[in-house]
């Protein structure tokens, strides 16, 4: 039987592959991380590439201290990427002052102007929309920047179809309007489930729900993960929005 350990690593690599693959973070060859989670070997590289992701490292190891566990424990891996209960177990003021300690060098974000401690989470959402530049960037730069964080947060979204090695999802895009950020109306997107006979996760059927990170799929998600998804992202995004 795998440890929740091992568990967590298969989960962390599920998600970080695919900015891994893009050259965006982490250490390089992602295929490590595709071929662990289509084959389960490689557990232990798998937890040695993920100290070298420096963002959602910092938080797995926030995360794992205020709870008492492994920042590979995969409910901590679970609640960094999709969000859980567990997020309320850190202490938001040592949060924010790691946060702003740790991401320092980093310009353009939104994190220089959160001023209580409250509105912090440690999430990968939290992390795409105020420590990254992008937010920032949405007024007078077009779609690009909304483009970016739409790929780049953790999305879900309803299986329409199958075919080869792609997936056809309705999923609500990220919509920005000149003065705030929302879920825009459902509409159907293309992505990847598979390469190559390499997959993050198993062959999604019609109607499951499913996480995506850039152009994949991550995994099939319960309704009580999907309820933890939008409650994190509604939480990063009514904080962007105090913050424009």
């Amino acid at each position: 039987m795998l440890t929740t350990t091992e568990v967590g690593a298969t989960q962390f690599a599920r998600y970080a592959f695919p900015p891994n693959e893009l050259g965006y973070c982490g250490p390089d060859d992602a295929a490590v991380l595709l071929q662990h989670t289509t084959t389960g070997v490689g557990a232990a590289e798998v937890a040695h590439r993920a100290t070298q992701f420096d963002g959602a490292w910092a938080y797995l190891e926030v995360i794992a201290e205020a709870v008492g566990l492994d920042p590979l424990d995969a409910s901590v891996v679970d609640a960094y990427w999709v969000g859980s209960e567990l997020l309320q177990s850190v202490d938001p003021d040592e949060l924010l002052l790691r946060l702003r300690d740790r991401f320092r060098g980093q310009s353009g974000g939104l994190l220089r102007r959160v001023e209580t401690s409250r509105d912090v989470l440690a999430h990968h959402g939290f992390h795409v929309f105020a420590v990254y530049p992008w937010a920032g960037l949405l007024r007078g730069r077009g779609d690009v920047p909304r483009s970016v964080l739409d790929s780049c947060r953790i999305r879900w979204g309803t299986v329409l179809s199958v075919a080869d090695e792609r997936l056809e999802v309705e999923s609500r895009p990220l919509a920005w309007d000149g003065v705030e950020l929302a879920l825009g109306a459902p509409r159907s997107e293309s992505v990847r489930w598979s390469s190559a006979g390499l997959s993050l996760h198993a062959a999604p059927s019609v109607g499951d729900v499913v996480s995506m990170h850039w152009d994949w799929v991550c995994e099939r998600l319960s309704p009580a993960r999907v309820d933890a998804l939008a409650a994190a992202t509604g939480h990063a995004l009514d904080l962007t929005n105090a913050l424009l």
